[in-house]
């Protein structure tokens, strides 16, 4: 059996005033699709590096030119300005063993700071682009600015379109009979705290792996 929902069920509860209305959808936490885990890297205005843990993207080919589909920036953070400003970035894939360091880069987004080396991670400078790369990370994906559209009329956060400009993998990860980029030791994926719609019981957000089947 299934249940049909047009609207939030009555048992969704906020944790904060917003939570449902102003920064997510409850649609968000009742589906709780998992979306690739990254760190989107680039320099502020100041100069200084910025970085911004990422998930809510899909990657697709077209004629030959690799696309990144962010599906949510906000208007109101670095990221965004520096896409504007920068117009480009990139995006850096951790590996379990570096996901606490990424993860330390929410509470390291001052202006003033160094979001990357204030979080014990190493800065490496990109190929193609004018932003900084994790050499931590096991794939650094470089790319410029496509354009930007906002979900829809007055929207706080917009999609933006990136357009892959050069790769970095690490030697192993190439190989899927070493590191690899699948299993335990591979991509991570953001599962973003699921909800129970007929108890309004609230998972905390974790982080998982792909396993393949066949």
């Amino acid at each position: 059996m299934k249940k049909e929902f047009s609207s939030m069920p009555l048992t969704f509860k906020e944790q904060w005033p917003g939570e449902l209305t102003v920064m997510f959808s409850w649609q968000d936490f009742l589906t709780a699709i998992p979306s690739p885990l990254f760190v989107a890297t680039s320099y502020k205005r100041n100069g200084k590096e910025n970085a911004c843990l990422q998930s809510w993207a899909t990657f697709i080919g077209d004629k030959g030119e690799f696309i990144c589909i962010l599906g949510w920036v906000s208007k109101k953070g670095h990221l965004y300005e520096t896409l504007k400003n920068r117009r480009c970035c990139v995006l850096n894939f951790p590996s379990r063993d570096v996901y606490d360091k990424c993860a330390e880069t929410i509470k390291n987004n001052g202006y003033e700071d160094d979001e990357i080396t204030k979080s014990g991670l190493t800065v490496e400078k990109a190929i193609t682009v004018d932003a900084p790369r994790i050499r931590e990370c096991f794939l650094n994906i470089e790319c410029e600015f496509l354009w930007e559209h906002d979900h829809f009329a007055g929207s706080n956060d917009v999609t933006v379109a990136l357009r892959a400009t050069h790769i970095c993998m690490d030697t192993d990860r190439c190989d899927e009979n070493k590191s690899g980029r699948y299993g335990t030791t591979g991509y991570m994926y953001n599962i973003h705290s699921p909800r129970n719609p007929e108890t309004g019981e609230i998972l905390p957000d974790c982080f998982g792996a792909l396993e393949k089947y066949r």
